[in-house]
């Protein structure tokens, strides 16, 4: 259920919005995001995280996400990921494990996402931008080996 968990709050820290041009960020998205729990749907329980942050800020042709995780017991993780918002995978860096993520954009607020742990999907991901800008869910759904899939909501709100 952790690493469940985990993968859900980095799917749901790594949602960024570009433009139609993958060269040309939308400034909308960039800044720091705060999860909301009470807002938040967990799928674990209880939650593998007591507070969340990342920043999302442009980097070379894409976009740059730093993310600071902090577990119920006070362990911090701290994960990185650069990449193009163009559906082609681009490792996380700060797990023990080979992870990536792929973002597709699907409209002007919204994108995709998949991760793969060691070359399988483990999860998928809508993300998106509230009207208003101050806000980011994203609904996951987290595939397990041993078990079935489950689906969590984060809401996570801008700093």
């Amino acid at each position: 259920m952790t690493r469940r968990f985990f993968l859900a709050v980095l799917l749901a820290g790594a949602s960024a919005q570009i433009s139609l041009d993958a060269q040309a960020p939308s400034p909308s998205w960039f800044g720091t995001w705060a999860l909301n729990v009470p807002k938040s749907t967990d799928a674990s329980t209880p939650s593998a995280f007591r507070r969340g942050t990342y920043t999302i800020a442009p980097w070379r042709d894409g976009v740059q996400f730093a993310y600071d995780l902090v577990r119920v017991r006070g362990g911090v993780t701290h994960l990185e990921w650069r990449g193009r918002m163009d559906g082609r995978d681009y490792p996380v860096a700060g797990i023990e494990a080979v992870v990536t993520a792929a973002y597709s954009r699907v409209d002007e607020r919204t994108f995709n996402v998949v991760q793969k742990v060691d070359g399988q999907v483990t999860a998928t991901a809508t993300m998106t931008l509230s009207p208003d800008g101050k806000s980011i869910t994203t609904v996951t759904t987290a595939k397990s080996t041993d078990g079935p899939s489950t689906t969590s909501t984060m809401v996570y709100d801008k700093q």
